[in-house]
């Protein structure tokens, strides 16, 4: 569907109203505006012999100037839009796509930093189950070594304390319990 199709055909003949208008109305402001300063200038020139007559068409002019370059302005609107999204698109998406390729080591800090505030900087005691400062050396409750992996008995690979295999060899390791 063409862009024209889309619009409402009373807008259309409204647009295209303001096209003519707007250009014919500021064309009659500067007309006025030439003529009201041209007969200032001409009384100035002849050293005031007489007030300049058609100074008032000046007074006329400026705001048929205003209103011609508003209805211009309104009648080329959609077109000058159109235009200008056709233009800053393209470097509205590249500058995006730039952005996040930048930021994206950025992004997984925060993400691992926000991870760690809802998980807690805490670890459990493999013994009693407490809940320990992930800095802790021993447990707050039973006393005990709080260690953040366990060795396999088979090759002494330190695995974390969660694993139920080995990463070194793939045995089952034993439960850790207190």
């Amino acid at each position: 569907m063409r862009e024209e199709e889309k619009i409402n055909p009373g807008h259309t003949k409204v647009r295209n109203l303001l096209r003519i208008a707007g250009p014919v109305v500021l064309g009659l402001g500067v007309v006025f505006m030439v003529i009201g300063f041209g007969s200032c200038v001409s009384a100035v020139m002849s050293r005031m012999a007489e007030p300049p007559r058609y100074f008032w068409c000046a007074f006329v002019g400026m705001p048929l100037v205003f209103v011609g370059v508003v209805m211009t302005n309104i009648g080329y609107f959609g077109a000058l839009a159109r235009y200008m999204a056709g233009e800053t698109a393209p470097v509205s998406k590249d500058t995006f796509n730039y952005m996040a390729d930048g930021t994206k080591e950025g992004i997984r800090d925060i993400t691992g930093a926000i991870k760690d505030g809802i998980s807690g900087d805490f670890v459990s005691c493999p013994y009693c189950k407490e809940s320990n400062d992930s800095d802790a050396k021993f447990c707050n409750e039973c006393g005990k070594t709080i260690s953040s992996a366990k060795s396999c008995t088979n090759c002494n690979t330190e695995n974390d304390l969660k694993a139920r295999f080995c990463d070194g060899c793939g045995e089952k390791l034993a439960k850790t319990s207190g």
